[in-house]
C-alpha cells in the first residue's frame, strides 16, 4: 500500500510522528510524506521533525506565506505532479489548516482515496478559516479520524455515514505519550533558571487576537500583569513578533514576562508539564493541558475541543485584561482539584487503530 502524507503546519508534523512511526513499524507500507512549507519559517518547522524523529520528507512544496487563497491554490498547483506521478492509494491530510483543505480538495479532483486524521471538531463559528477547511475536508474525505466522541457525534449530524467514521482516539496524545518522559529527563525548566519557581507559559497567533493592535496590547498587558505574580514566558509565534514590531509594542519590565523564538516540541512539552497555568489561542494546547492536569485559559470565544472544557483543565476567556488575570488567578487558586477525568482512547494509541483501519480493515 503507498499512502502519502501532506503537512504543513507544527501540530501536522506532531500528528505524523506517531502514525509514520507505525507505519515504519509494520513494514508494509510506502510512506511518502509531502511538507507544503506552510509553515516556512525554520524555527517553526525544522526542529519539529529533528525532536519527533519524523523521515524526512520525499517532496517540499515550499509554499511559504501568503494570504490563504493563494497558499491554498499554489499548495494544489505543486501538488497535484506529485499525485499523478506517485498514484497513492491513500492522502492522509491532518487537523484544520490551509494544506489540509488543498491536499484534500487535489486529492479528490484525482479520484484518490482521502483519510483525514482529527475529523469531526466543529467551533460553529464559521469567522474561523480552520472552520470552513474542518467542514470542506470531512465533507470530501472517504475516512473520517475522530479523535473525541462528540466529533463522532458532529459528523453523524452533518449526515456522513457511519461506516465512513472511525473513533480511534488523539494521536497528538500519542506523541505526548512517547515523547514526555524524554521531555522531562531534559529538565528544561533548570536550563531556564526556572527551578523551584512557579511559571506560566502563553502562546498567542490567531488572527483574532494579533491582528487587532487594541487586543493585541490588552493581552499583553494581561501577562505582564499576571508576571508580577509568576514568571510567564511568551514563545513569539513569527505572525505576533511581526505584528509587535509593526505597532511598537513592547513589555515595560519590571515583571517577570520572558519572551522567547518559539521553542521546539520537547522543549515545549517539558516546560508545559511543570508549568502552573497555561494561556493561550491554541487547539492542540487544550488538549496537552487536559491530559497533562495543567489549568488552561483558552484566549477564544469558542473551542473546536468542548472535551477539553467538560472533562479537562480548560476554560474559555474574553480577550480582555481583567478577564484573563481573574480566570489564572482563579484557575490557580483551583489547580489542586482540578484533576482531568480520563478521556475515552486518549491512550497513546490512535496512531495504531488508525494504520489498522487502512491495512487490515479493522473497524472502529
Amino acid at each position: 500500500m503507498k499512502i502519502l502524507s501532506v503537512v504543513g503546519t507544527r501540530p501536522n508534523f506532531m500528528k505524523l510522528a506517531p502514525i509514520a512511526r507505525e507505519f515504519t513499524r509494520r513494514g508494509t507500507v510506502e510512506h511518502i510524506i509531502v511538507h507544503t512549507g506552510q509553515h516556512y519559517d525554520l524555527a517553526m518547522s525544522g526542529s519539529f521533525f529533528d525532536d519527533l524523529e519524523i523521515p524526512v520528507p520525499r517532496y517540499h512544496l515550499s509554499v511559504g506565506d501568503d494570504a490563504p487563497a493563494v497558499q491554498i491554490g499554489v499548495i494544489m498547483m505543486r501538488l497535484d505532479p506529485i499525485l499523478e506521478r506517485e498514484k497513492p492509494d491513500i492522502v492522509l491530510t491532518y487537523g484544520d489548516v490551509n494544506s489540509t483543505l488543498a491536499a484534500t480538495i487535489g486529492a479528490a479532483k484525482r479520484n484518490i482515496k482521502i483519510a483525514h486524521v482529527e475529523a469531526g471538531l466543529r467551533s460553529r463559528d464559521r469567522t474561523m478559516p480552520e472552520e470552513i477547511n474542518r467542514l470542506a475536508t470531512d465533507q470530501l474525505a472517504d475516512i473520517l479520524y475522530a479523535p473525541s466522541p462528540d466529533a463522532v457525534h458532529n459528523l453523524r449530524n452533518e449526515g456522513v455515514a457511519a461506516d465512513r467514521i472511525h473513533f480511534v482516539g488523539n494521536v497528538m496524545i500519542d506523541v505526548l505519550v512517547t515523547m514526555l518522559p524524554r521531555a522531562r529527563a531534559a529538565d528544561h525548566p533548570g536550563r531556564l533558571g526556572l527551578t523551584n519557581t512557579r511559571y506560566a507559559i502563553a502562546t498567542l497567533h490567531r488572527p483574532s487576537n494579533v491582528d487587532n493592535e487594541c487586543r493585541l496590547r490588552e493581552l499583553i498587558g494581561a501577562l505582564e500583569e499576571l508576571s508580577h505574580d509568576m514568571t510567564v514566558l511568551l514563545p513569539l509565534h513569527p505572525r505576533t513578533k511581526r505584528r509587535m514590531r509593526e505597532w511598537n509594542i513592547t513589555p515595560n519590565g519590571g515583571g517577570g514576562l520572558q519572551l522567547h523564538q518559539p521553542f521546539g516540541y520537547l522543549e515545549m512539552l517539558g516546560l508545559m508539564s511543570s508549568a502552573q497555568l497555561v494561556v493561550t489561542d491554541s487547539g492542540g494546547l487544550q488538549e496537552e493541558t487536559t491530559f497533562l492536569g495543567v489549568p488552561c485559559l483558552t484566549v477564544r470565544p469558542n473551542t473546536e475541543r468542548p472535551i477539553t472544557l467538560d472533562q479537562g483543565t480548560n476554560r474559555l476567556v474574553a480577550p480582555e485584561r481583567n478577564a484573563i488575570v481573574n480566570s489564572a488567578r482563579s484557575a490557580l487558586g483551583h489547580a489542586a482539584s482540578s484533576a482531568p477525568l480520563p478521556i475515552e482512547r486518549w491512550d497513546g494509541h490512535a496512531a495504531e487503530r488508525m494504520a489498522a483501519v487502512l491495512c487490515d480493515g479493522a473497524v472502529y
